[in-house]
């Protein structure tokens, strides 16, 4: 079989919806989803930008979550719902590429924010006398910097390998957006290594900061169990598991896809599974990690005037 010239031909991303009724309405819901990630997450920012109190390490983690996640939803279902409705498969090589890194950067970067977060809230709850120096602005600002900058040389790793390698095998990637398995699996040259990388990849950018989270909301839910306070029990204990629960919607897709081996892969698995992280995450993070928060909620009311019927 001949190579593929990768200059001049483009790549056939097969989607997600069928091409009926059914495809239609679930069009709709990725519709309304993608409607309420935006509005959600481009909403936080704003507060947080323009709220003196808001102004705090967490919030500002909390402001970047909100940004990686709009970028995150923006780089794959704008493409995947004109494909639909166009009923034009076909991304470019380059347009492939860039999808790619865009979407393994926010990956690998929001698994590193994420982790950040929780160590924020553990040295709040857990040691609160040493939450002015172990979490300054200036440790803030570096926790975000390194995030980037971490998830985007990753990242480059990744689709630099992926824009090499030759594909001589059929050109449609079963998948609704460039995802690394799915590419992997067309090229025509051995892989095992690159495959390896894609694991410690993972572990390192998922994983670690998976059990590391654990571990920080472990020790969090601790340390409210023996809290005097039933209320402020409650009401933190409600807060974590929430937390844990966006978490885990996050991360445990991301590593049952990428620490598989390749030949126990299910295409259709696969795309289920990236729903969760690509799609449903994105919309539900501003809810429960901030729209449910009373600062938040009070922020609203200041510039927004939301909710001034209830002082009535």
């Amino acid at each position: 079989m001949e190579k593929w010239n990768q200059t001049s031909n483009d790549f056939i991303l097969l989607g997600l919806l069928p091409p009926n009724q059914t495809g239609m309405l679930l069009l709709f819901l990725i519709l309304l989803v993608f409607f309420l990630a935006s509005v959600g997450n481009a909403t936080m920012i704003y507060l947080i930008c323009m709220d003196s109190r808001l102004h705090t390490p967490m919030y500002f983690l909390l402001s970047q979550l909100s940004l990686m996640d709009l970028m995150y939803i923006s780089t794959i279902v704008p493409k995947m719902i004109h494909n639909f409705l166009s009923g034009h498969k076909g991304i470019s090589f380059l347009g492939c590429g860039f999808q790619n890194f865009f979407f393994v950067t926010m990956a690998g970067s929001e698994g590193l924010l994420l982790a950040s977060m929780a160590y924020d809230r553990y040295v709040a709850i857990c040691h609160p006398l040493h939450y002015p120096n172990r979490m300054s602005r200036r440790m803030c600002v570096q926790m975000i910097i390194g995030s980037w900058i971490l998830g985007s040389i990753n990242s480059s790793a990744h689709t630099a390998y992926i824009l090499y390698i030759p594909y001589c095998r059929s050109r449609a990637i079963d998948h609704f957006f460039c995802d690394i398995p799915a590419m992997v699996s067309l090229a025509c040259m051995d892989t095992w290594v690159y495959e390896y990388m894609v694991f410690v990849s993972t572990s390192l950018f998922l994983l670690l900061p998976f059990l590391g989270i654990t571990a920080s909301y472990g020790r969090v839910l601790l340390a409210v169990y023996h809290m005097c306070s039933k209320e402020g029990r409650k009401k933190t204990f409600t807060t974590c598991s929430a937390h844990l629960t966006v978490v885990t919607f996050y991360y445990v897709p991301f590593v049952y896809t990428y620490l598989r081996p390749r030949n126990v892969h299910s295409p259709a698995q696969n795309k289920i599974l990236a729903v969760f992280y690509t799609i449903l995450t994105p919309m539900l993070n501003p809810i429960i990690y901030s729209l449910r928060n009373k600062e938040v909620l009070g922020a609203m009311k200041r510039l927004f005037g939301v909710f001034s019927s209830k002082k009535k």
